[in-house]
């Protein structure tokens, strides 16, 4: 018996031996260890232990939901009457929720969101985001044959092209500060993040001599083919202006860069003197030999921007200046994996083609869109520069605030003791002495002994505690 066991457990080290070594590369966020802390500090509230605080308020996740931000009605009812069909013959429903669901419904096989779709997802809303697309780029042309509705875009995407080791070993230029989530992804691919940093003096702005350091000091190492941009920025919030997105549409040309543009929050802008314009647009307006040579992927989501529906989980990703045997080759990729959740390419349908003037629901669900896009990111910026040892940037767009922390030299050293970065004890100290759940810069890169903290502006109307830098 002793034998048999020593035996099994030979086996399961040999297994773990064998992981891939590109996953034990992966660290796991701080924010991970923050959740798990709130969730606890949560139920402690709810069994009645004594806390310093009556609630806890998280807002430390891109979850607008869970930030209070409330669902917007049609969706939920659409939803609801595609789930549950009966509902169509009562008399609860508005007539174009009615309308809206049968269609969808009629597009399902065998008339049931239970069942599995095309790879690309249900044609007809492949050609209601082609429309939307061209809609919003003031008539480019979109093909819905390029548009791929998915759950996971931007890390199959990266599995077109990540591969290699050493000075071969695939780098995709990434911006500081940036997604976690990306850089986790492509980590995992065995793919090397580039990181250039965005200049927060000047708003965030993408500076191109930073770029081009960036790229010079990466070659000496890796491979880079691959430029991530996200506008409206996560988590800084700048959005870029049509001469930016051209130079760094220039930059990508010249240095042979496939361009991945994360544009999920582009419905998401609060600067009235901003305007959101997509890469695919510029690119198009500039001409060739750009408009027809420049490798794009764009992607959008009903989980971020007004919709907030993280939980849903539909996304799309379009394809530009593709040859065809490369779309071949990522319709195959796409084709590992099962379709991504009809709820989340319905939540895409209603994104794309909203209700209509004259349509029973388009006045509720257009106030709907303004209560959520009038998301508090004046209130919360003005707000935190008037904090002493807090700055924040204009907060142009998306649903973040990354306010930069000036703490002083005792709490730096405070937690170099601790051995834990500072906006992370920091983070740690307002949960525990506060009740408030926010989440730390340092694991979205930064620039060195710079501190911040990173947090959804989708706040609920009541006030919340007001945190210092300087209460270490």
């Amino acid at each position: 018996m002793k034998n048999e066991n020593n035996r099994r457990i030979k086996n399961k080290m040999s297994v773990l031996r064998a992981i891939s070594p590109d996953l034990s590369r992966i660290r796991l966020v701080d924010q991970d260890c923050l959740s798990k802390r709130a969730a606890q500090i949560r139920e402690a509230l709810l069994q009645g232990l004594e806390r310093p605080f009556k609630h806890l308020i998280d807002i430390s996740l891109g979850d607008a939901h869970r930030g209070g931000l409330q669902p917007i009605t049609f969706v939920r009812q659409v939803i609801s009457a595609c789930l549950y069909p009966s509902l169509l013959d009562s008399g609860r429903l508005p007539t174009d929720v009615k309308s809206r669901a049968r269609n969808l419904l009629k597009q399902c096989e065998g008339e049931s969101v239970g069942s599995y779709t095309a790879t690309c997802g249900l044609p007809k809303i492949q050609h209601s985001l082609s429309e939307f697309i061209s809609r919003r780029d003031r008539g480019v042309p979109s093909s819905p044959e390029n548009i791929f509705i998915t759950s996971g875009s931007q890390q199959l995407v990266l599995r077109l092209f990540v591969h290699g080791k050493g000075s071969l070993q695939t780098g995709i230029m990434t911006p500081v500060p940036s997604s976690p989530l990306f850089n986790m992804a492509l980590s995992s691919l065995g793919g090397a993040v580039v990181p250039y940093h965005l200049c927060e003096e000047e708003g965030w702005t993408l500076r191109l001599d930073e770029m081009r350091r960036a790229l010079a000091t990466a070659r000496r190492h890796c491979n880079p083919m691959g430029l991530y941009v996200i506008n409206p920025g996560n988590p800084v919030g700048q959005v870029q202006s049509q001469k930016s997105i051209e130079d760094v549409i220039r930059f990508a040309a010249e240095e042979k860069l496939f361009l991945l543009a994360d544009e999920v929050y582009q419905d998401s802008v609060h600067d009235p003197t901003a305007e959101f314009v997509s890469y695919k647009r510029v690119l198009h307006e500039m001409g060739p030999p750009y408009s027809n040579t420049v490798e794009l992927a764009s992607f959008n989501s009903a989980s971020k921007g007004f919709m907030g529906e993280c939980g849903l989980r539909g996304g799309y990703v379009e394809f530009v200046n593709l040859d065809s045997a490369v779309m071949g080759h990522i319709y195959t990729l796409f084709s590992t994996e099962a379709c991504t959740a009809v709820m989340g390419q319905i939540a895409l349908d209603i994104m794309a083609n909203p209700p209509r003037s004259g349509d029973a629901s388009y006045t509720a669900f257009f106030e709907n869109r303004r209560n959520t896009l009038n998301n508090n990111a004046k209130r919360v910026q003005e707000t935190l520069n008037s904090l002493d040892g807090m700055s924040c940037q204009p907060i142009r767009g998306g649903i973040y605030a990354f306010p930069q922390l000036h703490l002083p030299a005792r709490a730096v050293a405070k937690a170099e003791e601790a051995g834990v970065a500072p906006d992370l004890l920091y983070c740690m100290l307002l949960l525990e002495e506060m009740g408030l759940c926010v989440g730390p810069g340092s694991e979205h890169l930064q620039r060195k002994d710079t501190h911040h903290l990173r947090y959804i502006t989708h706040l609920p109307d009541e006030p919340i505690v007001q945190p210092r830098a300087n209460s270490y």
